[in-house]
């Protein structure tokens, strides 16, 4: 199988199959807490790409959908594509009213009169609607968090160049410079704890050039960039424990220790973005990057 971004690092937690409960729980808290994160990364590149009803949008890696719900809302005809996150899917087709489809059929009855599609498998499965090539691709879940994201999103990008139109933006994301990320020293919590397995699955600093040398290595012609600010803020500590779980990041580290240890880690370095009134607020950056399919 090609690579994928089945690992996800924020903003996407790691896949997960079946039924668990705790699987279920874990979506529902990257939906319901830690999704919300990036969205002024989402409108910014919406609106400096003005997204509208002329905007034929795939989405890799769209997890439970925000992003793709966002563009959807400024009239744009949006498909999503994620290969190994069904309890995710499953919450973007309630926010967008659409089905999920596993067959890569562009005439899947599950679209929403808007066009709202949902892919189950690879961006090759996501064939464009009604034979119209897309003409925006992106890629939200950030590069430079894990030591695989460059070789997972440049599989992906492989699968959905052909469905682009020449000239179609793709929007690359990655995580700012650690001193702008307070977050950062709550993530290297993950890799210290997971360091018995070499640090897999765990988070690391992004560097400079992480976006420019995947669309270099993909073909893409880069056409701007920016950072956006995207604070990282929770009603309370237990809150944001658990939307931090829910990335994947402390995966690893809950294997080498346990769920408990790696829970009271978070919380101790958590203390210093606590305000007040018992809010945790931690600033932090995203970077992006527009390249263009030549």
């Amino acid at each position: 199988m090609t690579p994928t971004l089945a690992r996800r690092h924020g903003p996407y937690p790691a896949s997960a199959a079946g039924q668990d409960p705790e699987v279920r729980a874990r979506a529902r808290d990257w939906a319901e807490i830690q999704e919300r994160m990036p969205v002024p990364l989402y409108e910014a590149v919406y609106e400096r790409l003005d997204v509208g009803p002329g905007t034929r949008l795939l989405g890799l890696g769209c997890g439970s959908g925000l992003a793709l719900l966002l563009a959807a809302r400024r009239g744009a005809t949006v498909t999503g594509v994620d290969s190994g996150a069904p309890e995710l899917l499953a919450l973007a087709g309630e926010r967008l009213g659409c089905a999920v489809d596993d067959s890569g059929s562009a005439g899947f009855e599950g679209r929403t009169p808007g066009g709202a599609r949902l892919v189950s498998g690879e961006p090759a499965d996501a064939a464009p609607p009604g034979a119209r090539p897309y003409n925006l691709v992106t890629a939200f879940s950030p590069v430079g968090a894990g030591e695989d994201d460059a070789e997972g999103l440049l599989g992906q990008l492989a699968g959905a160049v052909p469905a682009a139109e020449h000239g179609s933006a793709v929007v690359l994301a990655g995580w700012g410079p650690p001193e702008r990320c307070a977050a950062a020293s709550v993530l290297r919590v993950a890799t210290r704890l997971a360091d018995p397995l070499r640090g897999g699955g765990s988070w690391c600093p992004a560097r400079r050039d992480d976006l420019e040398e995947v669309a270099a290595r993909a073909g893409l012609r880069p056409d701007g960039s920016g950072r956006v600010a995207c604070p990282f803020g929770y009603a309370d500590v237990p809150s944001a424990v658990r939307g931090l779980r829910s990335t994947g990041l402390f995966d690893a580290a809950a294997r080498a220790t346990d769920r408990e240890q790696v829970d009271k880690e978070l919380t101790e370095a958590l203390h210093p973005y606590v305000r007040g009134d018992g809010t945790v607020w931690m600033p932090h950056v995203f970077r992006y990057l527009i390249a263009r399919i030549r």
